[in-house]
């Protein structure tokens, strides 16, 4: 099978389960009443009248405003003067970044869905609900931002022809000010790493998201007896003759690689999450979208974190 066939297929069943995620947010909402205000008010890019190049509606000719104003081809169908409004350019972008490298394949055993799986599925049910509230959903390097009704096959499409994704990170890109960054992976990379790629986005002007998406096995560490690990991306082989026996070490390291993830969104005034595989996508969603745009990129400010994908 090829890279683009394996791919196409991880494609299909996440569209259909983005879909059915994104048309069940209403009642998602509803249920959680807790965020259901900060939903409101994180729709930066509700539509009315303003400054901007795309047409919103037409309004009646109103006393003491300039006669400049009036748009006298529909008037003259009417008995009445009307005003051509634009629509207000408030929406900003969004860059959704779901981390497709090869460590996103895995999954344990009795765990429906790949972490891969589930990036996909939350990015495109988080840009299908962000472009239903205005906003443009842009991938770094895959696809450029865009307000289209059908995002959710415009990123499919883009992530098709884009190839199978090796890096776990987004690429450098040029984005506005005041945009925001979702990053969607497993972030098992080195911290530096990491905390270099934020740095570079947040220099933009960016406000980010950081979510590490885990399997269970991943951090309970089942394992026992004589067990052999690979590692991917880099290759690497290293067997364990009593696996029980490194299970102390392990979630040692574990916490002290998520607390340097927490420092690192700390700096930025950046969100943090943690997601499990096991967990239903509605809940990170719900999460992620009453964050959209609740803060901007402040040295100092106390970070957000999402243990499991649901508020600390």
């Amino acid at each position: 099978m090829t890279g683009a066939t394996r791919l196409e297929a991880a494609l299909r069943p996440a569209v259909q389960e983005a879909v059915g995620l994104a048309a069940s947010l209403p009642r998602l909402v509803l249920e959680a009443r807790r965020i259901a205000q900060t939903v409101v008010h994180g729709l930066h890019g509700r539509r009315r009248a303003g400054s901007g190049e795309n047409f919103w509606q037409y309004r009646r000719f109103a006393d003491g405003e300039p006669a400049m104003r009036i748009d006298w081809r529909r008037s003259a169908r009417d008995d009445h003067l009307y005003v051509r409004e634009q629509e207000w350019e408030a929406a900003h972008t969004v860059w959704i970044w779901p981390d497709r490298s090869r460590s996103m394949a895995f999954a344990s055993k009795g765990v429906a869905q790949t972490k891969g799986e589930r990036a996909l599925v939350v990015a495109f049910a988080l840009a299908d609900l962000l472009v239903r509230g205005g906003e443009r959903v842009g991938m770094p390097g895959v696809m450029r931002p865009t307000a289209s009704r059908n995002v959710i096959e415009r990123m499919a499409g883009a992530l098709l022809h884009a190839g199978d994704g090796a890096e776990s990170l987004p690429p450098p890109f040029a984005a506005q000010r005041l945009s925001e960054a979702v990053i969607l992976s497993d972030l098992w990379e080195p911290r530096d790493t990491i905390a270099a790629a934020v740095d570079r986005l947040a220099a933009q002007g960016l406000h980010g998201h950081l979510v590490q998406i885990v399997d269970p096995a991943e951090e309970t560490f089942p394992y026992a007896g004589r067990v052999e690990f690979h590692e991917e991306e880099a290759g690497l082989t290293i067997t364990a003759g009593r696996a029980e026996s490194w299970r102390g070490d392990y979630q040692i390291r574990l916490a002290a690689h998520r607390e340097g993830l927490k420092a690192t969104a700390l700096a930025h005034g950046w969100t943090f999450a943690v997601h499990r595989t096991d967990r239903p996508a509605s809940e990170l969603l719900l999460a992620l979208h009453a964050r959209m745009g609740e803060g901007r990129p402040v040295a100092g400010r106390r970070v957000a974190t999402l243990e499991t994908a649901e508020p600390a």
